[in-house]
């Protein structure tokens, strides 16, 4: 009779519980969560995000954001002063008089313009016609009624790289490389061999592809090293469209991790002038770089440095599993070369993060290496000659991360790195050292994250730094750190009037009990700590990048917020085997990719749950993008009983489905059953909970059959799932990303919550009225 009673109680508890839970979110509650996204907060936020735009004169212009719209800066690096680009007011008038619309000095029609050498003119374009102001005579003309962007840009077109001296654009055409004069536009055919998947300077990564090529200009403009790219035997990845009448079949090369041929690259010099291949005589290499994967990752051809006077080539060849690095010298008339030095690791090689961070010194015949191998990466100065190191020039517990100027003359190095100072380790900072290691000195040594540009002539730096919950300052220092002048303060004010408040960032230990882990926390606006609130873990696996990624200010951080406002506690976390620390930690998953950070996540969360009481861990759900959707979809078949509710897109489920280099970096070449093993498919049968799926069936980089492979593997264990596709979306969803956000919010409200969302609500992207043209 008791036990009667007792589950009697239980069954009006539950109810009772179920009745309060089924009071719906409103369409009000989205416009709150939305009112989070960035295209609502970035409008509200002044006087931030300077991006300089250097003048030949070694001075720069900026545009920046107020209050009261747009307004253009010019700065003075050597008066070390600030002061308006040009009269706005004056301009906005003598346009408005030249066209016959009204314009407003603080909404002008243009977001960049360009000075002409008296400095007294500029100009723009305004509805695809280039305009010229006289500042002196405050005078609006036409300068060309109607023009196309090459007119506009005539130095450089889409899929060109331009010379240094501007002279010049290389361009590839039917397989070979070409270039054009620029002031004439006479074409030149530099090549004639390049046949079909055996082209001169390809940019095809597998994952990534494009038109461009791939190649580096000598300084003087008279040589270009590129390669010959051989992916003739490599296998061809498949899409096919989706619309009305016979689909098309797309068609590239992309190699698999294990498949017996990859894209190699055979190196070539090429004599512009005299339209001549200088083959360099060595094997040829996989197309991998120290960086990346992807030997055109930093923007140009990465791994090869010209010397002061273009009669040297060095250049790096990496192994196909990363750990096995080369650096070579190349005599760029005959194509000789010489073997300088190797570097071997047992598991991958990290050069830092963003630039090539190793330089070839030829005036003094040395050259400034990256290694990790005091298990911190560092910088170290060799002999070019001998190949033996000559000192370690950084040292310390903690992690150069971008190379950035070397001055030969004072032999002294300027470079970014993390975690030497107090705080957060993940916040950068700028240092120059002499070459012999003495000397470390701290340029910007205001605590927060430093994002800095140097002039062209590096005499001078703009100077941003931020925490994630501390607004930026933007400055001008010279190269020594010396502060100039104040260019910029950000102003939130308008931004927290609304409510709006930064997430909190915080520290836990990994779960290996001791590795402390940084991560950032966002609540809702109107947190209630007596209440319990369900949690929402969004997740950036890597191994090559983390979920933070970007430890600056910034008003919006995907819907990291927005997702709270909505009754979420939304937890960011940065877990082991992510760069930007130790080599140790960076290797803590090497040949286990599968592990994804979830044994973090999920010590993480219940850490927080002790700190914070309205966490509630028996209400967690995941999600994640790319890696993040291989994570997520691991998550809900290997710790079921945690994870309730997942989201899933556009994952690698297989890396044996996913591009060659990423795999056999991160997990290694020697044993494919490892892969095998990873396959997220394996477990599907383990899933509990509810687990929602996308894919853009248009995907380039994560093929949608890594997504059909779980589909299938669900099927076949009798499990329900929920699945999205996008059928003429790649790797982003592009125009349909507002659709899957909204989705995402339902799913996690209907599941999570426990409640029914609004029907069908629509995110409206709105551009910010201070850029409108």
């Amino acid at each position: 009779m008791k036990l009667y009673i007792l589950s009697a109680a239980c069954l009006t508890a539950a109810l009772t519980a179920k009745a309060q839970a089924v009071n719906p979110v409103t369409a009000e509650n989205y416009r709150f969560a939305e009112s989070r996204l960035s295209y609502n907060t970035d409008a509200l936020v002044d006087h931030f995000n300077v991006s300089p735009q250097w003048l030949p004169d070694g001075n720069c212009w900026y545009r920046v954001l107020t209050a009261k719209g747009s307004e253009f800066i010019l700065v003075n690096t050597t008066k070390g002063t600030r002061a308006a680009a040009f009269n706005q007011q004056q301009l906005a008038t003598a346009l408005s008089s030249a066209t016959g619309k009204q314009y407003d000095a603080w909404h002008l029609p243009f977001q960049t313009f360009r000075y002409l050498p008296d400095h007294k003119t500029i100009w723009f374009t305004v509805e695809g016609r280039l305009w010229q102001y006289d500042m002196q005579q405050q005078q609006c003309v036409i300068v060309n009624q109607f023009i196309s962007d090459a007119k506009a840009n005539p130095g450089k077109r889409e899929n060109e790289v331009l010379s240094p001296d501007g002279k010049r654009a290389a361009f590839i055409k039917e397989h070979n490389l070409w270039v054009r004069e620029v002031a004439t536009n006479q074409l030149t055919q530099l090549t004639t061999d390049g046949i079909q998947d055996f082209g001169y300077a390809t940019d095809n990564a597998g994952w990534t592809t494009s038109d461009a090529p791939v190649l580096r200009w000598s300084h003087n403009s008279r040589k270009i090293a590129t390669f010959k790219q051989d992916q003739r035997h490599v296998h061809n990845m498949y899409l096919v469209t989706t619309n009305v009448g016979a689909p098309d079949l797309h068609s590239w090369k992309y190699p698999l991790p294990g498949d017996s041929a990859v894209i190699m690259i055979h190196r070539v010099i090429i004599d512009v002038d005299n339209a001549r291949v200088i083959p360099i005589q060595v094997g040829p290499d996989p197309h991998r770089g120290t960086l990346s994967d992807d030997i055109s990752s930093s923007g140009t051809f990465d791994d090869v440095d010209w010397s002061g006077d273009d009669a040297e080539l060095a250049f790096v060849s990496t192994s196909r599993n990363h750990q096995h690095e080369k650096l070579r010298i190349a005599n760029a008339t005959t194509g000789q070369i010489r073997e300088v030095m190797e570097e071997k690791v047992a598991t991958q090689y990290e050069s830092g993060q963003g630039t090539i961070n190793w330089q070839y010194l030829q005036k003094s015949k040395e050259f400034i290496w990256y290694s990790e191998r005091d298990n911190w990466g560092h910088l170290y100065l060799y002999d070019a000659t001998t190949g033996k190191v000559k000192n370690q020039v950084t040292k310390g517990e903690w992690v150069v991360t971008r190379l950035l100027e070397v001055d030969e003359q004072k032999r002294v190095v300027y470079f970014e790195a993390c975690g030497r100072e107090a705080g957060n380790p993940y916040f950068c900072y700028l240092y120059k050292i002499n070459f012999d290691g003495k000397g470390l000195t701290l340029l910007t040594p205001e605590p927060g994250n430093h994002k800095f540009t140097f002039s062209p002539d590096k005499k001078f730096l703009v100077d941003t730094w931020s925490q994630p919950d501390v607004p930026g300052v933007t400055v001008l220092r010279n190269k020594e750190g010396k502060l100039l002048t104040t260019l910029e303060k950000a102003d939130i004010s308008r931004l927290t009037a609304t409510g709006w408040k930064a997430p909190a960032p915080f520290s836990v230990k990994a779960a290996d009990g001791k590795t402390d882990v940084y991560g950032l926390l966002f609540t809702p606006t109107n947190l209630n700590p007596n209440r319990k609130y369900p949690v929402v873990d969004y997740i950036y696996p890597g191994p090559q990048g983390g979920s933070v990624r970007n430890w600056s200010f910034t008003s919006a951080r995907g819907d990291h917020q927005a997702l709270a406002e909505l009754g979420f506690i939304v937890v960011v976390l940065e877990g082991t085997s992510n760069p930007m620390r130790s080599k140790s930690f960076h290797d803590m998953s090497y040949g286990n990719m599968a592990i994804n950070t979830l044994p973090d996540q999920i010590t993480c969360i219940r850490q927080l749950s002790t700190r914070y009481g309205y966490i509630d861990t028996t209400r967690v759900g995941i999600w994640g993008h790319s890696g993040g959707g291989f994570a997520t979809a691991a998550a809900m078949f290997r710790y079921p009983d945690f994870f309730k509710v997942g989201i899933s897109e556009s994952g690698n489920h297989d890396n044996r489905n996913y591009e060659d280099d990423w795999g056999e970096r991160y997990n290694g070449l020697t044993n494919a059953s490892d892969y095998v093993t990873q396959a997220n498919q394996l477990y599907a049968a383990n899933l509990k909970g509810n687990l929602l799926l996308a894919h853009g069936l248009m995907d380039n980089n994560v093929p949608p059959y890594n997504t059909m492979l779980v589909v299938e593997a669900l099927e076949k264990a009798n499990k329900d799932y929920d699945l999205i596709v996008f059928p003429s979306s790649q790797h982003g969803f592009g125009t349909f990303s507002p659709y899957m956000m909204r989705r995402r919010w339902d799913y996690f409200v209907r599941h999570l919550l426990n409640t029914a969302p609004p029907k069908e609500y629509l995110l409206v992207n709105k551009p910010d009225p201070r850029n409108k043209p």
